[in-house]
C-alpha cells in the first residue's frame, strides 16, 4: 500500500487539512492517510494546547467520510508523559508496522518543512521515506531546496505538473494543486467568538467545538 502519515497539532483540524490530504492522495495514489494529532509538537510547547482527546476526537469526526482518512494516536505516547513526540520517533515506528512492498509518505505544508533542519535527526528523517509538501502561496521548489541539510540531493529539480527533488535515497514531491489559507488560530478565535466556522471546518468538528466549548476560554 501506498500511506502517508499527517501529523501535527490539529488544533482543530480544518478543511485546508482535508483539501491536502485529498490532494496528495489523488496525486499518489495513497491507499491510506493517517491524520497523527502530536500529543506534545516540540515547536508548540510554548502555548497551551487543547487536550489529544479532544483533537483526536475532531480528527476522528472529519476522517468519517473517507475511507481512506485514517484517525491514529501513533503519537499518543504513555500517560503522562512529557516527552514531545519527534517525527523520526513516529516515522521509525510505523515503518516496523509495515509490510515490505508498502510505501512511506510523509505529507507536510510548506511553511513548516521550511524549519527542517530545526528538527530531531532531519537527515535520518528525510532519508526514511518520500516527502509531499504542500504548497503555500509564495512557497517555491527554491525555498524547499534551500532548506535541505547540506549533501541530500541527487540531482536537480524536476520542472513538472507536480515538481521532485531526487534526495541521495528518497523524493520531495511539491504538491502544487493545494493553496488554502485557512489556520487553526483564526477558527480559535472565531471559536471563542462563537461565530460560525462553516466552511472552515467539516460540519461534525464544527458541531463538536460548540457543543464541548472548545476555545471559548
Amino acid at each position: 500500500m501506498n500511506i502517508a502519515l499527517f501529523g501535527g497539532a490539529f488544533d482543530p483540524v480544518h478543511s485546508g487539512h482535508l483539501a491536502a490530504a485529498q490532494a496528495a492522495q489523488q496525486a499518489f495514489r495513497l491507499d491510506q492517510v493517517l491524520f497523527v494529532p502530536a500529543r506534545l509538537p516540540p515547536h508548540k510547547r510554548g502555548r497551551p494546547l487543547t487536550s489529544l482527546l479532544h483533537r483526536y476526537a475532531m480528527v476522528a469526526l472529519a476522517c468519517g467520510g473517507s475511507p481512506a482518512f485514517i484517525p491514529s494516536l501513533l503519537e499518543a505516547g504513555p500517560e503522562g508523559s512529557t516527552e514531545p513526540n519527534y517525527s523520526i520517533v513516529t516515522v521509525r515506528k510505523l515503518t516496523e508496522q509495515l509490510r515490505g512492498q508498502d510505501r512511506l509518505f510523509f505529507l507536510i505544508g510548506a511553511d513548516a518543512f521550511l524549519y527542517i533542519r530545526e528538527w530531531r535527526e532531519p537527515v535520518a528523517l528525510l532519508d526514511s521515506c518520500d516527502f509531499i509538501i504542500v504548497n503555500r502561496p509564495g512557497s517555491s521548489l527554491a525555498k524547499i531546496a534551500e532548506a535541505l541539510p547540506e549533501g541530500l540531493r541527487a540531482g536537480p529539480e524536476t520542472d513538472e505538473a507536480q515538481p521532485v527533488i531526487p534526495l541521495r535515497r528518497t523524493f520531495l514531491h511539491l504538491l502544487t494543486s493545494v493553496a488554502s489559507d485557512i489556520s487553526s488560530s483564526a477558527i480559535r478565535q472565531l471559536a471563542r467568538q462563537k461565530e460560525s466556522l462553516a466552511g472552515l471546518v467539516p460540519g461534525a468538528v464544527e458541531d463538536y467545538i460548540h457543543k464541548v466549548g472548545l476555545y471559548c476560554e
